[in-house]
C-alpha cells in the first residue's frame, strides 16, 4: 500500500499567503503513484481537510487523523509547506514529535532557532561564519532610535526578528529621518526587531538538503533586485532578476557551498533549507544573512529554480524529501 502523507499548508501569520502559493506547486508535484497525499489547511480557525467531494472536516488533533469515507486515516509522514508560524518556528514540529510522526523539515529546536534571525547569526558567528554587526530591539525595552544609531554604521536594514518574506523590512540610509519610522513599522508585526549593518556585495542564495546521510547543495542563485534591496515586491511581484546558476567565479561558488554545508551541519538541519548570503568581494568572504527552513516553493521561487537547474524534476525532489522523512520513522 502507498504510504499516507499529510501535506500541511496555510499558517497563522501574513506569510500564509506565500504558503498557499507554494501549495499549488507542491500539490502538483507529489508523486501520486508513490504516495497517498492529503492536504491539511492549518488556520487560526481550525485545522481542516477538504474531501474530493468538497466536504470540509476538522482534523482530530489528538492523533492528527482525518475521516475519509467513513474510515480513519492516519499518516506515515508530513510534508511541511507552511511559511511562518506555526510551521517554520518549531511549534508544529514539536507537536509532531510528541506524536512520533516524521516530517520533512528541520526539527523543533532548529526551526525555533533559525526563525529567530538574531539567534541564527549569533550561533553562526561564534562558529566562524562571517555575519553583519547587529542590534536586537525588544519592544518593551526599546529606548530610542538615537541609542540604536550610536551603535551601528549606516546604512542598516531594519526587519522583524521572527519572520520572513521581507515583510516590514526597511533599508535605512539616514538615521535621523528614517530609523524611527522603520523600527515602528517592524514592531507592527513583531515584538522583536533586528537592526543590521548593510554589507556591500553580491546577494547569493543556495538550497541545501540531506540525502542518504550526505549534505548536498543545489546550484547557487544570484539575486539582482530592481528595487533598493530584495524586498517583498522583488521576491513575489517580479521586481528582481534571479540568475540560476549564478555567474560567479568557481572559487567564490565553492566558498558559498562550503559555508552553506557548514551552517547546515552546525544547526543540525533536515529537509531542504535555503541559506542567504552577501558575498563581500573586498573581504573575499560570504556573510550569512539568514536560514530559511521552509523555503518558498511556488513556480517562481528560488529552490524550484535550483532543482530544475540540476536536471531533476520537482516530483523527483519532493519524493526524495518524503522518502528521507519516511526513513527516519522510529
Amino acid at each position: 500500500m502507498k504510504p499516507n502523507i499529510a501535506f500541511v499548508t496555510g499558517g497563522y501569520s501574513g506569510e500564509a499567503e506565500i504558503s498557499y502559493l507554494s501549495a499549488v506547486t507542491i500539490k502538483a508535484n507529489i508523486d501520486e503513484e508513490k504516495y497517498q497525499a492529503y492536504t491539511i489547511d492549518i488556520r487560526r480557525d481550525g485545522w481542516w481537510y477538504t474531501s474530493p467531494s468538497g466536504e470540509i472536516q476538522a482534523v482530530d488533533k489528538n492523533d492528527f487523523s482525518i475521516q475519509v469515507e467513513g474510515r480513519k486515516v492516519q499518516f506515515e509522514a508530513v510534508l511541511i509547506g507552511i511559511h511562518g508560524t506555526p510551521g517554520e518556528d518549531g511549534k508544529l514540529q514539536g507537536y509532531f514529535d510528541m506524536l512520533s510522526l516524521p516530517y520533512t523539515s528541520c526539527d523543533a529546536a532548529t526551526s525555533s532557532l533559525t526563525f529567530n534571525k538574531r539567534f541564527t547569526v549569533a550561533v553562526a558567528g561564534m562558529s566562524g561564519i562571517h555575519v553583519a554587526r547587529s542590534v536586537l530591539l525588544v519592544e518593551d525595552r526599546f529606548v530610542s532610535p538615537e541609542a540604536v544609531a550610536a551603535q551601528l554604521r549606516f546604512p542598516v536594514f531594519v526587519k522583524p526578528n521572527n519572520g520572513g518574506s521581507s515583510i516590514a523590512t526597511s533599508k535605512v540610509l539616514n538615521p535621523s529621518e528614517e530609523l524611527g519610522t522603520a523600527i515602528e513599522k517592524a514592531f507592527g508585526v513583531d515584538t522583536q526587531v533586528l537592526v543590521e549593518e548593510f554589507i556591500q556585495g553580491r546577494e547569493l542564495t543556495i538550497g541545501v538538503f540531506r540525502a542518504k546521510g550526505d549534505i548536498v547543495t543545489l546550484p547557487i542563485t544570484e539575486i539582482l533586485s530592481k528595487n533598493d534591496f530584495f524586498d517583498f515586491e522583488a521576491k513575489y511581484h517580479g521586481a528582481s532578476e534571479e540568475v540560476t546558476p549564478a555567474r560567479v567565479p568557481e572559487g567564490m561558488a565553492e566558498q558559498v557551498r562550503r559555508a552553506a554545508k557548514k551552517i547546515y551541519a552546525l544547526l543540525n538541519c533536515r529537509g531542504v533549507v535555503r541559506i542567504d548570503f552577501i558575498y563581500n568581494e573586498s573581504v573575499g568572504e560570504p556573510f550569512l544573512l539568514e536560514v530559511n527552513t521552509v523555503p518558498g516553493q511556488s513556480e517562481a521561487s528560488i529552490v524550484p529554480q535550483q532543482v530544475k537547474a540540476t536536471g531533476w524534476t520537482l516530483k523527483e525532489f519532493y519524493s526524495l524529501l518524503i522518502d528521507e522523512a519516511l526513513a527516519s520513522r522510529k
